[in-house]
């Protein structure tokens, strides 16, 4: 079977040729149908992600298809379901062996495509705002990346939970996917004063950042008393460095949140946010926004959307069975 491959860190990923992988025991066995793409796997990529994998190894941190067998021991999902699979790597493949516990269930009026980029990006939003920060309707939520596939999931929970979303991004495509998911005022990042146009807006009460460097001190500034800034991720390469007097004048929180972390300490909370997100889904509130969608063997081109920044929304790379 073919899969892209990391051979050594700091070094362009390869398609290559792999043995069938066989599922051990309480495994399954899925035959890929695709495969959503996440800043993360650049950061394997450049051997700079927390929870690295040991090269060589296969990217593609989560994935949608058809169970093929079960390993020994393995109660199901029974082959012929259709799965969403958080693996951490491995998606990028014809096939893979993952664990069942690691397998979702998806809806029948869920396309495999918007399912392979469902998991990371919904579930990050949806723990972030509404167990770490508590974002209550009436707030005011900033989001900064509001563009990419995870700061648009969290424009259209927050939207859902009653909050008034204010989307931070680069350019007009994006500022206007953010509009369709429910933001209430748009921020061109490029072209506009974060700090003097939130300010004009009465401030932030909670802030999702997956961008950090400037941007996170801008939005440090326009924070209103008692705020909650979300440390998610640092895409612009510039983690910030952040003055605790200022924290302790305003009374603002800064929360961390590694969403693939409650998998070692409370699988359930993840278990438990994926069903409500799903339920969300099957009651049409959720519309998820797959921007890209390329062959297989483009997935190197797909990558580099995410590093250039050139997508709006979630990327996604088919594999054709």
């Amino acid at each position: 079977m073919r899969a892209l491959q990391i051979e050594s860190v700091r070094r362009a990923p390869v398609m290559g040729e792999l043995s069938m992988p066989s599922p051990g025991p309480g495994e399954v066995l899925v035959r890929i149908s695709a495969c959503g793409l996440n800043f993360a796997d650049l950061l394997m990529i450049d051997g700079r992600y927390q929870d690295m994998p040991k090269p060589p190894f296969t990217l593609g941190m989560e994935l949608a298809g058809v169970v093929e067998a079960l390993g020994p021991g393995t109660e199901g999902p029974r082959p012929g379901s259709r799965v969403a699979v958080l693996a951490g790597h491995g998606g990028l493949a014809e096939y893979g062996a993952f664990p069942a516990s690691r397998c979702l269930p998806i809806p029948d009026t869920m396309s495999f495509e918007e399912a392979a980029g469902f998991q990371i990006a919904y579930g990050t939003s949806h723990i972030a705002l509404g167990r770490r920060a508590g974002l209550r309707p009436g707030e005011t939520l900033l989001v900064l990346g509001a563009g990419g596939g995870v700061g648009l999931t969290a424009v259209e929970i927050g939207a859902l939970i009653g909050a008034t979303v204010i989307a931070c991004a680069r350019g007009r495509a994006k500022l206007e996917a953010a509009t369709t998911c429910g933001a209430h005022h748009v921020i061109d990042s490029e072209a506009e004063d974060i700090r003097e146009k939130v300010r004009a807006l009465g401030g932030a009460d909670v802030v999702f950042d997956a961008v950090g460097g400037d941007q996170f001190r801008a939005a440090l500034r326009t924070t209103n008393p008692e705020g909650r800034i979300l440390a998610i991720g640092f895409a612009s390469g510039d983690v910030p460095q952040i003055p605790a007097n200022h924290l302790l004048v305003k009374n603002v929180s800064v929360i961390g949140l590694y969403w693939g972390g409650y998998l070692t300490f409370a699988p359930e909370v993840l278990g438990d946010s994926l069903k409500t997100l799903l339920d969300w889904y099957a009651e049409g509130r959720l519309r998820p926004q797959v921007s890209h969608l390329l062959p297989f063997d483009r997935s190197v081109e797909a990558l580099d959307l995410i590093r250039s920044r050139r997508a709006t929304g979630k990327v996604v790379v088919s594999i054709p069975g």
